[in-house]
């Protein structure tokens, strides 16, 4: 009897265990994704990656010194990607991106991506994102660079302009295609954005 009334009780306890109320935090009070909230409209873009078309969201950039560069692989300013790409590895571990946008707005890039890519990556070294062409100036341009050129009031005139983005999103300054990537003044502007200044 006493092992009964021992067994009942038992069961009664696991009864109640199983349908007690279980306590959550509602899904509300949890935060949204830091990145989602962080993304300056800017890199508020989606764009495929020159190499293999995947698509890669600029959003990942947030918080990077960018220096955004039209870039073709037919001109006479061509040899900049030597200078684009020691940049890229001079100040990367201080949080510089350098991001290359082909462009055949100048009549001067391959219709052919892979040939794009050989000249960039094989050709010059280049290990900074560079993504697949696109129109840079005009009515047709991508909304980067309609947003670049409203920021600055400067479109394009040609091959490899360069513009400086700073963490939060803003556009800071625009570099014409004779500015060399290793010029002191691009060089002391990258300097002065990943100092904070």
């Amino acid at each position: 009897m006493i092992r009964t009334v021992a067994h009942v009780f038992t069961l009664v306890l696991l009864a109640l265990a199983c349908t007690a109320p279980v306590f959550s935090q509602p899904a509300i009070d949890r935060p949204a994704p830091a990145a989602a909230a962080t993304c300056p409209a800017l890199l508020n873009h989606t764009m495929p990656r020159l190499q293999d078309d995947k698509p890669q969201a600029l959003c990942q950039y947030a918080g990077k010194v960018l220096l955004v560069v039209n870039t073709a692989s037919y001109c006479g300013f061509t040899s900049q990607f030597e200078g684009l790409e020691a940049l890229n590895a001079k100040y990367a571990a201080r949080g510089l991106v350098v991001m290359g946008f082909p462009s055949n707005d100048f009549k001067q890039e391959d219709a052919d991506a892979k040939k794009t890519a050989d000249v960039c990556f094989n050709t010059y070294g280049v290990k900074f994102p560079m993504f697949s062409s696109v129109a840079v100036r005009g009515k047709g341009a991508h909304p980067l660079f309609l947003q670049l050129a409203q920021a600055t009031g400067q479109s394009p005139g040609w091959n490899f302009n360069k513009y400086l983005v700073d963490r939060q999103g803003k556009v800071i300054a625009h570099f014409g295609s004779t500015t060399s990537p290793t010029s002191g003044s691009l060089t002391s502007a990258i300097e002065k954005a990943l100092a904070g200044g």
